[in-house]
């Protein structure tokens, strides 16, 4: 017996237009350079799958640690990720003779140039997002080479216990909510007197919530398509377990969609910025296709 889903999309999900780019010359860099290996400096994106498809390609994975080892008199190309590095890791780069490719998302770019030239302004920069994750560590590189402290804010707490100072600015992780943001914003206005205030957000990571949330009062369930280590999947994950009243489920790929999607009538489909085209294909194709007995 079939039971007949109908597959709804949010009206934008998938690649944004930073990962789609950093594909598309890593892609161009293997067409380009068929005689020398091709790095890039940390995985591409935060998707399994995508990664997968590109190193049966020949795309190779670096880490910042084998810089060291690479041999100047035969450097491979290398490609910068859309989150970006700390200007020493470019240097090192260029000191091995490495043939780069910087593949950072111009928000990001944008952002690691206001960094650096608040901190010749003797601002202190604070960001708010994840201390661990590669944007927020490339932007911090880029103060501290101008010689300005900086401090990242993961969340409020971290703001009422921030160490106060004269004047500094603020900017965020290209991924962070926007509610998030501003509140972490809020606290830190009452600490810090002169507090300048950038919005930095990918318009891609709203637009995607805003989506997600007009989708969740459309369907019974709602399948997050995305990797496991991409933050703005998860944060897309959250808000569709908050907003959605029926199921709902994070996945990487079709394999992974959990049974009781197939016994809904309606399912609707988000995806995260580093997910391909083809997987959210594939997903809509498997609840289609699949049959209930």
């Amino acid at each position: 017996m079939n039971n007949e889903i109908k597959v709804v999309r949010a009206d934008i999900l998938g690649y944004c237009m930073g990962v789609r780019r950093a594909v598309e010359l890593a892609k161009e860099a293997l067409e380009s350079y068929p005689h020398k290996q091709v790095f890039t400096l940390g995985p591409l994106i935060h998707n399994k799958s995508a990664l997968e498809q590109l190193a049966n390609q020949g795309l190779l994975q670096l880490s910042v640690t084998d810089i060291d080892s690479i041999n100047s008199e035969n450097p491979p190309v290398v490609i910068v990720r859309a989150h970006g590095v700390p200007p020493a890791v470019k240097k090192a780069l260029s000191e091995k003779n490495c043939i780069i490719i910087d593949a950072t998302c111009p928000r990001v770019l944008l952002s690691q140039k206001r960094a650096a030239d608040f901190a010749e302004k003797h601002y202190e920069v604070l960001i708010a997002g994840d201390k661990n994750h590669g944007e927020v560590t490339g932007i911090a590189g880029f103060a501290e080479e101008k010689g300005s402290k900086c401090q990242v804010v993961e969340n409020v707490a971290d703001a009422e216990n921030i160490s106060a100072v004269d004047k500094a600015i603020l900017i965020s992780q290209t991924t962070i909510s926007r509610q998030e943001y501003e509140d972490i914003a809020a606290v830190l206005k009452t600490k810090i007197a002169d507090l300048q205030v950038f919005n930095t957000i990918c318009p891609a990571t709203s637009e995607r919530q805003k989506a997600l949330e007009e989708l969740c009062s459309k369907v019974e369930g709602i399948l997050v398509i995305g990797g496991k280590n991409s933050a703005n999947t998860q944060r897309l994950f959250m808000n569709a377990e908050k907003w959605c009243k029926g199921l709902v489920a994070h996945i990487e790929t079709a394999d992974e969609i959990p049974s009781s999607f197939f016994h809904l009538k309606t399912v609707g489909l988000t995806a995260g910025a580093s997910t391909p085209d083809e997987i959210i294909d594939e997903v809509e194709d498997t609840l289609i296709k699949k049959t209930i007995e």
